[in-house]
């Protein structure tokens, strides 16, 4: 019996075919295989790992973990703050003799910040008579003085968180009838990290070395 030849060039050439499209298919797989994995590592490069934050040192006032309340009646602690420059100042809204030199010494300062920082600083006026000074009360004192936007925040605490961050601050306030106080008269500065930068003393005096000590600070921030 003869073997039909006749056949088996077309049969050579099919196999041949099917191996020349497998091959294709292969190279196209590896390329598109590479291809993806390419940018699976472009992805990864340009997903830069976050910066770790820099770790509150011993000397910051984030470090306290007392519980305050704003004039808007919100709840924060101190270290809500990190990231600005906070000028800081303790006062009562019922006093009628230091405060009002205090928050208009502050004023001065704030209006005197170049435009370009303002964002970077925050001015902070905590009670020393947390039991007068309620949210509401601090809210309407703000309003009075004109001290609405969100670069002012009031505080207050318990009595016992009021007078540990006087403390820090190094300010001595005594009770003297119902409802007056002997007070320090002093404004802190202290830059994004909490840390004490500078404190002015006194009512009236020259505010030069604090706002160039807080512009210093803030133009720090980014």
């Amino acid at each position: 019996m003869k073997l039909n030849t006749t056949n088996t060039p077309s049969l050579f050439r099919k196999k041949e075919s099917l191996k020349s499209i497998f091959r294709f298919n292969t190279i196209i797989f590896l390329v598109v295989t590479s291809l993806l994995l390419s940018l699976q590592s472009c992805n990864k490069k340009a997903e830069s790992p976050k910066e770790e934050e820099k770790p509150i040192s011993e000397l910051s006032i984030y470090n306290l973990p007392s519980k305050w309340t704003t004039q808007d009646g919100k709840d924060i602690e101190m270290k809500d703050m990190k990231g600005k420059v906070l000028v800081m100042v303790m006062i009562y809204t019922s006093c009628k003799a230091a405060c009002p030199r205090l928050v208009a010494d502050m004023r001065n300062i704030e209006s005197r910040i170049p435009k370009k920082i303002k964002d970077n600083v925050k001015f902070v006026l905590v009670s020393i008579d947390p039991e007068v000074d309620t949210p509401k009360r601090l809210k309407s004192f703000a309003i009075e003085n004109k001290m609405e936007s969100d670069q002012w925040v009031f505080l207050r605490s318990t009595e016992e968180n009021t007078r540990e961050f006087a403390a820090v601050l190094a300010v001595n306030y005594k009770k003297i009838d119902p409802v007056d106080f002997s007070h320090s008269n002093i404004i802190s500065v202290f830059n994004a990290e909490g840390e004490l930068s500078y404190q002015q003393e006194g009512l009236g005096v020259n505010s030069d070395e604090t706002i160039s000590k807080i512009t210093e600070e803030a133009g720090k921030l980014k």
